[in-house]
């Protein structure tokens, strides 16, 4: 059987899936395509979602569930921002909640002006909140995060433990975010992923993110590969990918691998008989 030069082996466990997901229609996304002017805009200072990104969130839902992959994802990163949130909680959280008072929602109801109702935190992945995945940096008031305070009246039991500062400290009206940084923050919170313990995670971010993020390590991949990868995101778009430990980042042992000869006997291999009998000649 012959085999293509593209294909190797490597550890499972140094080996982590990622199902990567753009946020649904926000509100400078409408004039934005239109007039990318429109993102220099007061009115979208940390867009939420319009009631079509919200019928996109329901659509990809309905996939994430009927594929089964909200069976497989152990936990779910979102950039802080509004928009993204929404997405994140109204695509992996749980069903219809019913209020309880020992348990908190993932959502209020209609928050960010979405008309929704609350989102319940049962029989769904936990969702954390950290800002290495965030959209490009500055300028742009659709991507300045609220206080964490006021998110946590919004998102109760999303966790927000990783952020640092309660204000936005990234932000900076007059400074945009190089896109070299904005890749090599991307690459940094890559990295990061090795130090958690979740083996398929998915990430709920945006657009330029993702997009900066995968074509400084598309030089990695095949020619096909890039295309398949490296192109814009769609609002709401999920694509599924294996990232894999190559810096040996990871620490993890392979809890799938068996390591044989348990009862101990003798096992030497056949054809290491025969090496040893050609020695012996």
């Amino acid at each position: 059987m012959e085999t293509g030069a593209g294909i190797g082996l490597y550890p499972l466990h140094r080996c982590k899936t990622i199902y990567l997901v753009r946020h649904a229609q926000g509100i400078h996304n409408v004039d934005g395509e239109k007039n990318y002017k429109a993102y220099m805009s007061h009115e979208y200072f940390d867009a939420e979602l319009t009631q079509l990104g919200w019928q996109q969130v329901d659509s990809l839902r309905k996939h994430v569930h009927s594929s089964g992959l909200h069976k497989k994802v152990e936990l779910v990163i979102s950039s802080p921002l509004m928009r993204t949130m929404q997405t994140a909680v109204g695509v992996f959280g749980g069903e219809g909640y019913t209020d309880m008072s020992d348990v908190l929602p993932l959502m209020v109801a209609n928050a960010g002006n979405s008309s929704r109702a609350a989102i319940s935190s049962l029989n769904c992945p936990p969702i954390i909140t950290e800002e290495s995945c965030r959209e490009h940096l500055g300028v742009h008031p659709c991507d300045q995060r609220r206080s964490i305070s006021d998110y946590q009246f919004l998102f109760p039991a999303v966790d927000f433990s990783l952020i640092e500062s309660d204000e936005d400290k990234l932000w900076k009206a007059d400074v945009r975010e190089t896109i070299d940084e904005l890749a090599a923050r991307g690459k940094k919170f890559l990295n990061w992923l090795w130090t958690r313990k979740e083996k398929e995670i998915a990430i709920v971010t945006h657009s330029g993110f993702l997009f900066h993020t995968l074509n400084a390590l598309q030089n990695e991949c095949h020619p096909d590969v890039k295309k398949e990868i490296c192109s814009h995101f769609a609002n709401c778009e999920l694509r599924s990918m294996v990232i894999v430990d190559r810096s040996m980042l990871g620490s993890d042992v392979s809890v799938t691998d068996y390591p044989g000869k348990i009862p101990k006997g003798i096992d030497l291999p056949s054809d290491a008989v025969v090496e040893d009998n050609i020695k012996g000649e």
